[in-house]
């Protein structure tokens, strides 16, 4: 088989790659004509293509549900249920609604510090000064005493572990001067987050009319605080953090931490106006998913609401590793350059969340023009590679020139205009000529010999 006929194929598959050897039924090839996309680097002249269309995922066998069931009765206001890594919502009702998120705007007040600790503009071993304001500010507290200096690194505890509110104010008055300061610095990252709506005025959560958040935000936030801080992130599995005089140890109030032992986060909040709010986070197999809870009717609620979320997420859904980034998906053909190939890849790996028992039907193909054409340099755009789950399209990322090539010389280039005209003349497709992996590229799939 040549390896422009490796790709797709229900659960069995050839695949030619080190010392593997899977045997598959030949992958159907066909030819369409599109209109040139703009910005595709050095695909010249005729303004038609020839995509070279490769199905490339791998298939498994695995037994499942044969449908996935309408999500599980939820009687907070609002929620959503989110693959952490890929951002794919997988249940959710009124996700975007505006409503007050209590002490959940906590974990905007840690990203913003663990942003300033990444950027070395803080260090946990800071001492921070504690103001009148910040010793006087009502609600949960860590009971920091005013006119002291306390470390940063248990300050951050303070509001992770405990909630206090006297611990936000005193991190955001060092971090930018004066809390309303602290609070612009939070939607500014709101907004680059993609937080759209989402409003900051204090750094605690304290009841304000100009003061709210969403379910779909808070999810958003929080994936984005585990993707980019893990370190900082480790501190909300603390079960418990004790500060000075204290006799005994305040308690985290996210009991799941207690339930449930692949939650590893995130933050409670509570007050009359929000009611109780859950964000968690849980870890399994591979997959992290977060469920994020607004507006129940009592502490209870709240945790099962979050609770029946990560069961029907990690019973229904599950989360593959496709594509790497940085590695070679074909090696196109090259017109008019000093070498015939270039190889192309994507930038960022490709991971998707399908549901459970669906993996055997994604595909993917790769659309690469016939008449690329040098010179080309590295980072440009040859193509796109789409995966899609029942004609609809999960994942489209651009091919990129992994490799230079330089425009070849006079005579080289006029043999590359006769090769293209007697091509053309007598109906040779290039397709054939586009090399395509030999095989799809490892995923975190079992094989047939691996129990599912």
């Amino acid at each position: 088989m040549s390896s422009s006929e490796v790709g797709v194929v229900g659960s069995e598959r050839v695949e030619a790659h080190g010392e593997f050897e899977h045997r598959s039924p030949p992958l159907a090839r066909r030819s369409r004509r599109r209109v040139r996309p703009k910005g595709t680097a050095n695909a010249r002249a005729s303004g038609t293509f020839a995509a070279a269309l490769v199905v490339l995922v791998a298939a498994t066998v695995r037994s499942a549900p044969a449908i996935v069931p309408d999500p599980p009765s939820i009687s907070a206001k609002s929620y959503i249920l989110m693959d952490g890594h890929t951002r794919t919502v997988l249940a959710e009702r009124d996700s975007g609604e505006p409503l007050p998120p209590a002490s959940l705007t906590k974990i905007m007040t840690s990203f913003v510090a663990a942003a300033e600790l990444a950027a070395g503009r803080v260090a946990l071993d800071d001492q921070v000064p504690i103001s009148v304001k910040a010793w006087r500010t009502r609600g949960s507290k860590m009971f920091v005493r005013e006119g002291t200096e306390v470390a940063l690194s248990d300050l951050l505890r303070g509001i992770v572990v405990v909630s206090g509110n006297d611990a936000s104010v005193a991190v955001a008055e060092y971090i930018a001067g004066a809390e309303d300061a602290f609070a612009d610095m939070m939607n500014r990252y709101a907004k680059d987050l993609g937080m759209t709506n989402t409003r900051f005025v204090n750094s605690s959560g304290l009841p304000d009319d100009g003061h709210y958040s969403s379910a779909k935000d808070m999810a958003i936030l929080s994936a984005s605080l585990i993707e980019r801080f893990p370190e900082h992130y480790l501190m909300y599995s603390e079960k418990s953090f004790q500060y000075g005089e204290i006799e005994r140890p305040q308690v985290n109030r996210n009991r799941l931490l207690w339930r449930d032992k692949s939650v590893d986060g995130v933050k409670t909040g509570m007050t009359e106006a929000a009611g109780f709010c859950l964000v968690a986070s849980a870890l399994r197999e591979g997959t992290r998913l977060i469920a994020a809870v607004m507006g129940a009717d009592n502490d209870e609620d709240r945790l099962r609401d979050t609770q029946k979320l990560l069961a029907y997420g990690f019973r229904y859904f599950e989360t593959h590793d496709l594509y790497r980034g940085g590695e070679p998906l074909a090696t196109p053909r090259v017109w008019y350059g000093t070498v015939e190939e270039v190889a192309v890849g994507i930038e960022e790996p490709i991971r998707l969340t399908v549901p459970r028992g669906r993996y055997d039907d994604l595909s993917a193909v790769l659309d690469i023009p016939d008449d690329i054409e040098a010179p080309i340099a590295v980072g440009d755009s040859l193509g796109v590679v789409r995966v899609t789950l029942d004609d609809d399209i999960l994942a489209e990322r651009s091919l990129l020139a992994q490799t230079a090539v330089a425009e070849a010389g006079f005579f080289a280039r006029r043999g590359d205009d006769l090769a293209r005209f007697f091509g053309g003349l007598f109906g040779d497709s290039d397709d054939a000529k586009t090399p395509v992996p030999d095989a799809p590229i490892e995923t975190d799939a079992p094989t047939h010999g691996e129990e599912p």
